[in-house]
């Protein structure tokens, strides 16, 4: 499983700024070894596909962490004594489960519920069997009766020990037997519903690594950290376009580098902390990369590749939504040449963070905007007003080193 946004398409497909019942959570990094990104941006695309092929109190903040540059974890508790399990953040799948690194440990409040489940994703899945359980999101943060899986097979889950779901509710249908239409509350549906939260709202703070192993983010429950982002949200609505509809999908008005037209008209797509880059349909992406000179497709990693001699010329890539420009520039579209092993390139090289979709235009799903998106911007998703927010952040504009 090297990367989230990579490797976890799902089939279906930080500190309090109010009252008590805001809760930021950090989001943790996890060490990794060897060349953990190679061949993420297959199982992007991986992801990509399976994701369309869908057709039907407060707040508090805690810690997140950034895995080997390319997923995001946060430390979460199951059962009484607590075990604690890093698991991804994943806004495309709403399924909650553990033990595909620590096996899962029953407790007293662990229960059967009498549903076996079946998961799978872009690059891997998992099946075993449904409890309810005590789940800890934070300090003093904690859900009685959380329906969580048991991971008893799984494939594609390395280094992370399950997957924390916080996309729509919908996207858990189908995966129970025998109860297959039934719906599994997320943490988030609970989270309101036991009065942990006043609002149903999830504020991601991602921010780029600087280690292979780095704790620089965080998850607010219930709200947003005014801390975490400047100036004002931009919000827009959830697209009404299917299978974007289904997850947290939004549209996209505009989208152009330098004086190239990249996306020339309003698509839909989702924005996924799950997807570790950035994907547009491969006929948008085809005139993003031709207006880089020399930039090609490179087969043994699948990520874009671009000549040295062009990076000084590069411009930013500009997205309009909810009527406000979100730039990438040029540092947010590359890949840091130290990182290069990681990504399983090569020392010398220049490497990007946009890649192709595996599609053209015309699905309903024709973009993800992904943790190397996020990491530029603050993100909000607000379940009651089906909206999805952006904000400008400390970092979103920053200096290419190479």
């Amino acid at each position: 499983m090297r990367s989230f946004a990579l490797l976890l398409s799902a089939v279906v497909l930080a500190t309090s700024t109010s009252a008590s019942s805001l809760f930021t959570i950090p989001i943790t990094k996890l060490s990794r070894s060897g060349s953990y990104l190679k061949g993420s941006p297959a199982a992007d695309r991986a992801r990509a596909s399976l994701l369309k092929s869908r057709t039907s109190g407060g707040s508090t903040t805690v810690p997140a962490s950034n895995l080997a540059y390319v997923q995001y974890t946060t430390s979460v508790g199951v059962g009484s004594p607590a075990t604690y399990y890093n698991l991804v953040v994943d806004t495309g799948s709403s399924n909650t489960f553990v033990g595909t690194g620590i096996p899962y440990v029953k407790t007293s409040t662990s229960e059967p519920t009498g549903e076996t489940v079946n998961v799978t994703y872009g690059t891997g899945y998992f099946s075993g069997i449904e409890y309810y359980d005590q789940v800890t999101l934070g300090p003093s943060f904690v859900i009685t009766n959380q329906s969580i899986g048991d991971a008893l097979s799984y494939a594609d889950f390395e280094g992370v020990d399950g997957i924390v779901g916080v996309g729509p509710t919908i996207l858990t249908q189908g995966t129970l037997t025998p109860d297959t239409d039934e719906l599994i509350p997320t943490v988030m549906d609970n989270a309101l519903k036991q009065g942990l939260i006043d609002e149903e709202i999830l504020g991601v703070s991602f921010v780029p690594a600087t280690s292979y192993n780095d704790t620089n983010g965080a998850l607010t429950y219930g709200g947003t950290d005014d801390s975490l982002y400047t100036g004002a949200i931009t919000y827009t609505p959830v697209t009404t376009t299917y299978p974007a509809a289904y997850y947290w999908g939004i549209n996209i008005t505009h989208s152009d580098y330098g004086e190239t037209t990249v996306i020339p008209v309003s698509t839909a797509g989702i924005v996924d902390t799950g997807t570790t880059q950035v994907l547009l349909a491969d006929n948008y992406f085809a005139e993003y990369m031709g207006a880089i000179p020399g930039a090609f497709l490179d087969d043994n990693t699948g990520l874009l590749e671009i000549p040295p001699s062009s990076v000084a010329d590069m411009q930013p890539l500009n997205f309009t939504i909810g009527g406000t420009v979100f730039s990438m520039d040029v540092a947010a579209q590359l890949i840091p040449e130290d990182q290069n092993t990681a990504w399983g390139g090569e020392a010398g090289k220049q490497y990007g963070v946009v890649a192709n979709l595996g599609s053209n235009s015309g699905e309903g799903l024709d973009f993800i905007m992904g943790q190397k998106f996020m990491e530029n911007y603050y993100a909000v998703f607000d379940t009651l007003n089906s909206r999805v927010g952006f904000a400008y952040t400390d970092h979103t504009f920053t200096t290419y080193s190479g």
